[in-house]
This record gives C-alpha cells, sequence and structure tokens, in this order.
C-alpha cells in the first residue's frame, strides 16, 4: 500500500478534472468522436478521472484495473460486434489507459494501443490536453476504419460524450 499515492487521491477534488477538460473541450472531444464513429462501425468511449475513491485506493486498484471497470459501468462492452474502446484518464496517476472490447482485441495488439496512451500522456506533460486527447482520437480512429470499416448499416449504439467520473 503506497500511503503517498493514495493521499495524493484523497486531497484532489473531482473538479480538477474540469480544470483540464472546460466543457468547451469536452464538447470537441465528443464532436470528434461523433466524426470518428461515422467513419468505422466501432464504438468509442472517452473518461476522464481526477482520482480514485478511498475503496479503490485501499484495494490497491491500479489504473488498468480502474478503466476495466469503467469500461464495464459504461457499458462499452454492450455493442452488437463487440466493437467498443474506452479512452480512459486518471490524472492523478498520469496515466491513460485504452480498453478494447474482445471483437477489437482480437485485431489490434495491446503495443498499438499502448503507443497511443504514450503518445498522449507526453502531449499531457506538456500542458496539451485538449491536442493529446484529439490525437489520440484521430489514431484510434485509423485503426477502427481499417479493422472495423463502415457499413450500410453503422448504428451510434453508445454516447458520444464524454464522462467526467
Amino acid at each position: 500500500m503506497n500511503l503517498a499515492r493514495i493521499a495524493k487521491h484523497l486531497v484532489t477534488p473531482d473538479w480538477v478534472a474540469r480544470r483540464y477538460f472546460p466543457a468547451a473541450v469536452l464538447t470537441r472531444i465528443g464532436e470528434a468522436i461523433g466524426a470518428s464513429e461515422r467513419r468505422h462501425r466501432g464504438e468509442l468511449r472517452f473518461a476522464v478521472e481526477a482520482g480514485l475513491d478511498p475503496g479503490a485506493l485501499l484495494r490497491g486498484q491500479t489504473p488498468r484495473a480502474q478503466a476495466g471497470d469503467t469500461f464495464a459501468r459504461l457499458r462499452v462492452w454492450d455493442t452488437a460486434e463487440n466493437s467498443g474502446v474506452l479512452l480512459y484518464v486518471q490524472l492523478v496517476d498520469r496515466r491513460i489507459e485504452i480498453v478494447a472490447d474482445r471483437g477489437i482485441s482480437a485485431r489490434v495488439q495491446q503495443s498499438e494501443w499502448d503507443a497511443i496512451c504514450r503518445s498522449m500522456e507526453a502531449a499531457f506533460r506538456e500542458e496539451r490536453f485538449e491536442h493529446g486527447a484529439l490525437q489520440a482520437i484521430e489514431r484510434i480512429t485509423a485503426l477502427l476504419v481499417q479493422h472495423f470499416p463502415t457499413t450500410d448499416s453503422n448504428p451510434n449504439e453508445l454516447p458520444d460524450k464524454p464522462v467526467v467520473l
């Protein structure tokens, strides 16, 4: 149990997420997701969280595990082709995780998702949060266009609006 990590999470208020991702930025991210999804059959969700709750911290929850829980809670798995992708940002630990449903993870290597995450983290270190998020969405879009190109039937199965947890 890392006491410094726990303390950092407990003293970071939830509104910190809105400082880095204000309403206008979240709107542009949602618009980028909508535009992305018109080009492929995948479904993309964006979630940002300042810090973890005390229960998760006491369990030693990692950002990756929290992303998996968020994937389930937001029902990103609930698509006809198992083509959901969650882009999860955890600000206190400075981690970004991409969780892809089994239909996509069977076609896209984890190393590709990891490269997108690390690039986004680099942009965030330069305090270019909007740029990093939009660039990540572009790169995810390219992968989804390649592996899940659009067809005549392309319903929007999940909300495009980003979620602040």
